[in-house]
């Protein structure tokens, strides 16, 4: 069990970081709703999302893909994305180096 709270990110949209370590991180982020939204960004970490439930449609530099459970990808350093929920589920993300954000 992660020693971290859950974080609020947006409506119907949770965050909990699973481990850390200065070079990576594991953050759980539960999309509790259809239409939940994780508004289009970008940061400088190297990023993968592992689907673990529910369906999503992504978009990564312009490019629209729908996700289901077990798809996973990597967005580069850099990169707009973001998502909305199709269907509620959970998305399990590192990123590295650690968002020391996310403390």
């Amino acid at each position: 069990m992660s020693e971290f709270p859950v974080v609020s990110t947006g409506e119907h949209v949770t965050r909990q970081v699973l481990a850390d370590h200065p070079d990576l991180m594991v953050v759980a982020f539960r999309f509790g709703a259809t239409g939940a939204e994780g508004a289009l960004h970008n940061h400088p970490h190297v990023q993968s999302t592992f689907v673990k439930e529910g369906r999503f449609r992504f978009t990564v530099d312009g490019e629209v893909t729908e996700v289901g459970p077990g798809d996973s990808f990597v967005v580069a350093s850099n990169v707009v994305h973001g998502c909305v929920c199709l269907e509620p589920g959970l998305l399990v993300d590192c990123f590295t180096p650690r968002r020391d954000d996310f403390l």
